[in-house]
């Protein structure tokens, strides 16, 4: 009778050694598929967010507050119902501290940093609330659109680039590590350009 105690407490025991070494192994992954799960949520997150920054850029004030109010008739001589030629709009970029020109370029609408800026960043944080003003980029280029002396609106009718950087996700189970999030971007050309109301 003690031969067969002990060798149930043996076998007892090696399936508590076994268990130990496989629920570590069992625990990691199943943590991994949680967070693989959170990290494409944040990831689809991040580009939705982008995705309505842009689509609110493009239909309410523009970030720079010089781009409604400047007049290519009046200031560069541009008769009136003709296109902005692209040597008279370069590549403005704003930021949350302010508004710049690419290095060699003319940028003749540059003004300070309007409402519009803050009005984006809060409509992208409506859908992630991890963003702040310093993740995000708003880009006007030249898209060829635009009359000069347009009387409904801004002059220039720019592709709008809203940019998300320096993002990242953490893991759950190892909230040390950060796994950074590419630069998210979305684009689309200027429709109004003036307001505060974007569906």
């Amino acid at each position: 009778m003690s031969g067969r105690a002990n060798l149930r407490n043996a076998s007892g025991g090696s399936i508590t050694v076994e268990f130990a070494l496989v629920l570590p192994i069992l625990l990691i992954f199943l943590l991994g598929i949680i967070d693989a799960g959170r990290f494409m949520w944040t990831w689809n997150q991040a580009e939705k967010a982008t995705q309505m920054g842009a689509r609110y850029a493009a239909v309410t004030d523009a970030a720079d507050d010089g781009m409604a109010l400047y007049d290519y008739y009046t200031n560069d001589g541009i008769a009136r119902g003709e296109p902005i030629p692209s040597g008279n709009f370069g590549t403005e970029t704003c930021t949350s501290t302010g508004c710049t020109c690419n290095t060699g370029e003319t940028c003749p609408t540059l003004g300070a940093l309007s409402p519009g800026f803050a009005n984006t960043v809060a409509r992208m944080r409506a859908i992630m609330p991890e963003i702040q003003a310093e993740n995000v980029t708003i880009e006007y280029s030249f898209s060829g659109l635009g009359y000069s002396g347009d009387p409904s609106g801004p002059d220039v009718n720019p592709l709008i680039t809203v940019r998300l950087r320096n993002m990242s996700f953490r893991p759950s189970w190892l909230s040390v590590l950060a796994v950074p999030l590419p630069t998210f971007a979305s684009t689309l050309s200027m429709e109004d350009g003036v307001g505060t109301i974007s569906n």
